[in-house]
């Protein structure tokens, strides 16, 4: 089970006309705490950023599935509502669930979310797609606990 948290990063970027711009930037780490989180967000950045940079904000993001796709440029955050049969009044039930998907556009991340989730035995529906402002997705992986000097449970 993954604990996804959005942490704002701001920072003097470099513009492509040469210009210093103060921005703030979202990225999505997979931590067990906030603590962690800040941690891990400060590793991953140091080395793209020249200068310093600020954590500015850190906020649970509750996704239940990530899919990733390398030639995606972008995250986009898709609402789906699985389908289920109350077995007793025999209704129907719906029981929304977020999930991000990268791609390079709308169509893409549709088509990301169904081949993701192709081979599922569940019922759902696309409720809605929006596009993040994510600039990055880091989980956790053996790497990244290397370098905070953990070991693999």
């Amino acid at each position: 089970m993954h604990n996804w948290f959005e942490c704002k990063v701001a920072y003097e970027k470099v513009m492509e006309n040469g210009m210093q711009k103060k921005v703030s930037e979202p990225y999505l780490v997979d931590a067990l705490s906030f603590t962690e989180a800040e941690a891990r967000i400060i590793e991953e950045m140091r080395p793209f950023i020249s200068g310093e940079f600020t954590v500015t904000d850190i906020k649970r993001a509750r996704y239940s599935e990530i899919f990733f796709n390398e030639s995606g440029d972008r995250y986009y955050k898709v609402k789906v509502y699985f389908i289920t049969l109350d077995e007793k009044s025999g209704a129907e039930k719906k029981t929304a669930a977020m999930m991000l998907v990268q791609a390079s556009t709308l169509q893409e991340a549709i088509n990301g979310l169904d081949k993701g989730m192709n081979g599922t035995l569940a019922d759902y529906t696309i409720a809605s797609v929006t596009e993040t402002l994510l600039m990055d997705v880091f989980p956790f992986t053996a790497e990244s606990a290397a370098k905070a000097g953990k070991t693999e449970a």
